[in-house]
């Protein structure tokens, strides 16, 4: 690479092709797009067919399996080994199916979730992907924002740039686009006139000439420390892990207890060799961890449709166990389109309609808010704070345009805005003076201002004029407005020291401005309330503003549970830990407030979820439980530090997130009680028969095929089971709850009725045809599996009545049951695979009981959900 850091800024624009007012045209965008490529570092080696089809099979379950199918293929069952080595590499062929379609999923949201960038291109500034610059690109870059490409800066003001991405190096650097580096050896920290990608921006703003993009950029050299992040598993999957570890040593110690059993009552060896292998396939849920991770996957999927993009699975859990909802006010439940409506000036309250732009005060307070601003405006692209965007929209209807006044007053220096504070300034040129323009919060404002600009005049700020300001700024915040004030002071330098720029002002007025409230929000409110989450509003308007933004809203109706940020400041953690049940409104909150507001609730036991946008929002979104990033209004760094990015930054998603989470919960839970109770009831089923000295009434082969083909479809009809209108209406689930919570009786009882039902059918068998062992197990794999296939229709609701569900309102559910029945059926009818199940044809008299024991499940769990309802 061109060392850039030696050059000036006119050798590296010309070096590079590129004009700074212009930027690039479209036809050298096309070109240098073809000579240069995409603007990312190559992601990591991708792994072989062979490496996942090895980590697929890397399982406690798996291994069992493979142990039963080597002794199956020792002992002469053939056809079972056979049919075991099948399902296994069906299970790796499907998870690796299944992988490929997660990595697609993942590729998708990095895409969604890609930085972006401003930039200049045919002399317009336009918002793109980061991955779509080129060299010669000029970019816009300001607080908040990670550095797209290595730049050499060509315009600062007060630029700040923490690299420790790049080179360890903690503090941020202060950058200056003017330093000419004339040594050719200049360590990376050193070079203060370039940015380099993957680097963040802390303060201020500049202006930069993309010099490398890609692998070409210092990041790229080192892009082998950029290493990706493992694959992250929920909660639940952790617990489905360690549920198959225990699953696979109590099938080991089943199988041992069988075989003790089978030596004492003399049984045949080779028989107890089967039955063992019969018992470990039964208690392996084959389908499971699979069934969960696509219940996962296509939930994530869902949620992006609806604006939501999850960046980190567990979150997905833990959003039905939310119970506070921290949310900041402006975008999220307001409109984001600030309007200004009042203003105050020369002593006189009004419409912003009623300013004359004749008298001298009302002219320079227009002037002050649309050159003290760092917004963009043209017909077609806004750019900036909302608040400045409104500004420039008020100047406009009085014909000042902040392009053209620009040109005349043109900006010398600056301090841009920072939350602690609360204040910007510029310095503009008024012909052979420089004019102070300062904005921001009044009563940070008045403390600066010595003066009052009146009918044209300086005159001194006394008591009485500034408790005239107050006033009107608190009539205007009554009215839900935010109220910005505005200052000036003439100096006779342009260089005047930062430090000196923000006193002695003069005061000019006040305008307010309103963002009216989302109209949806206040019903995703009430639905919140419903659902037991209380909406927390956290905001930096004044405390007037906020509790009336919130009163609309129906937040609160008591300006006691309001509390402003200088009040917590007052207090400790341990008292506004006492305090929080009591608080729904914080206003005029910095950034730094919102850890302490997260942990007070925290404190409490609660399940957190908390909005943010700035750069100091990352440690609070952290700590909350759900921690929630804007994707419209977002900085990188806030994109980074949350569980989900909302992609409309609108609270009503927040709401529709917690219910999508809470269904999917719902969902994966009916599944896995579904594959449980099925495999528990296979093992009641042989390990009765055994006890009681009967032949096992299901082969291997039986049981191998129930689990992975009759069982594994409704499971997954199950886990994609349509959306209950009725989970807002429960209260948010306890992450402390087990996934057997309120389920173990319910999940046992219907084992035991599964097994009692196999049982009976195969004594019926043997029975009627007493001479035919086959026959027998044949009646009972039928009713085993035909009577799991109507079981997943309870599963459904635990206390509603299919019949008032409905059931066709889960088709994929109808058409696995009807599916699996016909299998069944295929086994029966085709010779050959009579043959390998060793099944027999069975006659309408075998049927008839068969239809009678499957439907029982059906007529039990109806009974049992009748008398519930009469209990209630």
């Amino acid at each position: 690479m061109n060392m850039f850091y030696s050059k000036n800024i006119q050798d590296t624009l010309k070096d590079l092709n590129s004009d700074p007012l212009k930027g690039l045209s479209s036809e050298e965008l096309e070109k240098r797009k073809k000579k240069f490529g995409d603007n990312k570092l190559a992601s990591q080696k991708k792994q072989t067919l062979l490496q996942l089809f090895i980590a697929q099979i890397n399982d406690v379950l798996i291994y069992i399996l493979v142990a039963a199918a080597v002794i199956s293929a020792l002992v002469g069952e053939t056809s079972d080994a056979i049919i075991i080595a099948v399902v296994i590499v069906l299970n790796a062929v499907i998870g690796i199916i299944q992988e490929s379609k997660a990595e697609h999923s993942l590729e998708a949201l990095k895409t969604l979730s890609t930085p972006k960038a401003i930039v200049k291109r045919d002399g317009e500034l336009t918002e793109i992907s980061s991955e779509d610059i080129v060299p010669g690109d000029i970019i816009i870059i300001d607080a908040g924002r990670y550095i797209p490409c290595d730049l050499r800066l060509i315009e600062t003001a007060n630029l700040k740039i923490e690299e420790s991405a790049l080179t360890g190096e903690s503090v941020p650097v202060d950058k200056s686009s003017s330093l000419i580096l004339e040594d050719k050896n200049i360590p990376l920290g050193d070079q203060k006139n370039m940015a380099f990608m993957s680097t963040l921006v802390s303060h201020g703003r500049g202006v930069g000439v993309a010099v490398a993009t890609g692998m070409n950029t210092e990041i790229g050299k080192v892009a082998s420390l950029l290493k990706e992040s493992k694959k992250e598993l929920t909660p639940l999957q952790k617990k489905l892990e360690q549920l198959g570890k225990i699953l696979g040593i109590g099938a080991l110690g089943v199988c041992a207890i069988i075989f003790i059993i089978g030596l004492l009552q003399k049984r045949d060896l080779f028989e107890m060799f089967l039955t063992a292998i019969s018992l470990a396939v039964a208690a392996v849920p084959e389908g499971l961890p699979a069934i969960v991770t696509i219940v996962l996957a296509l939930g994530v999927q869902r949620m992006i449709k609806e604006n939501a993009i999850i960046r980190k699975l567990p979150a997905v859990e833990t959003l039905g166990s939310v119970n506070i909802v921290c949310s900041d006010k402006t975008g999220t439940l307001t409109q984001n389109k600030m309007t200004v409506t009042k203003f105050f000036a020369d002593k006189f309250l009004g419409n912003i309609e009623k300013l004359d732009i004749n008298n001298l005060t009302h002219k320079l307070l227009i002037e002050n808010l649309i050159l003290c601003n760092d917004a963009t405006y043209s017909e077609n692209n806004k750019t900036g704070d909302p608040t400045e965007i409104a500004l420039l929209d008020a100047g406009i209807k009085f014909n000042l345009f902040k392009d053209e006044l620009e040109k005349i007053h043109s900006r010398i220096n600056e301090v841009p805005f920072d939350s602690d504070r609360k204040l910007m300034t510029t310095v503009n040129k008024y012909n052979d003076e420089f004019y102070v323009m300062t904005k921001g919060a009044v009563d940070n404002l008045i403390k600066i201002c010595d003066n009052i600009y009146l009918n044209g005049k300086v005159v001194p700020l006394t008591q009485e004029i500034k408790t005239s300001f107050l006033d009107a700024a608190a009539s205007m915040s009554k009215e839900a407005l935010r109220v910005l004030g505005a200052a000036y002071k003439k100096v006779s330098n342009a260089h005047v020291e930062i430090d000196n720029l923000e006193n002695n002002l003069t005061l000019i007025g006040l305008v307010g401005m309103i963002d009216p409230p989302r109209l949806e929000v206040k019903d995703s409110i009430a639905e919140c309330k419903k659902a037991g989450i209380s909406t927390v509003m956290i905001t930096g308007d004044h405390k007037a503003t906020a509790f009336a933004i919130a009163k609309s809203l129906d937040i609160t109706q008591d300006e006691n549970e309001t509390i402003s940020g200088v009040d917590l400041d007052g207090i400790s953690q341990e008292e506004l830990n006492k305090k929080i049940d009591n608080l729904k409104v914080f206003a005029r909150v910095s950034p730094e407030h919102k850890v302490k507001i997260v942990k007070a609730f925290k404190s409490k036991g609660n399940i957190v979820s908390m909005t943010g946008d700035g750069v100091n929002d990352a440690p609070s979104l952290k700590i909350a439980d759900i921690g929630v990033a804007m994707g419209i209004t977002g900085t990188d760094v806030a994109k980074g530090a949350s569980d989900m990015i909302l992609t409309d930054d609108n609270f009503s998603t927040i709401v529709s997130a917690i219910e999508e989470g809470r269904n999917i919960y719902n969902n994966i839970k009916k599944s896995i009680l579904f594959l449980l109770s099925c495999n528990l009831g296979e093992l009641i089923a042989i390990f009765i028969a055994i006890l009681l000295g009967w032949s096992s009434p299901l082969r291997s082969i039986h049981i191998l095929w129930i689990n992975l083909v009759t069982d594994s479809l409704p499971a997954l009809a199950l886990g994609i089971d349509p959306k209950d209108k009725s989970v807002m209406d429960e209260k948010p689930r306890s992450p402390k709850e087990n996934i057997f919570t309120g389920s173990v009786m319910y999940l046992a009882l219907n084992a035991l009725l599964i097994g009692a039902l196999t049982l009976i059918a195969f004594q019926i068998g043997m029975t009627k045809y007493s001479g035919s062992l086959m026959h027998a197990q044949t009646m009972a794999f039928m009713v085993m599996s035909i009577s799991e296939l109507v079981h997943s229709l309870n599963m459904r609701s635990k206390d509603k009545s299919i019949f008032k569900i409905g059931f066709f309102t889960n088709r994929a559910l109808v058409i696995s049951i009807l599916l699996g029945i016909l299998l069944q059926n295929i086994i029966l009818f085709i010779p050959a695979l009579r043959n390998v199940f060793k099944v027999y044809f069975l006659n309408a008299y075998d049927w008839m009981w068969i239809i009678i024991l499957s439907l029982m499940p059906l007529l039990f769990n109806e009974i049992s959900k009748l008398i519930k309802k009469k209990e209630k």
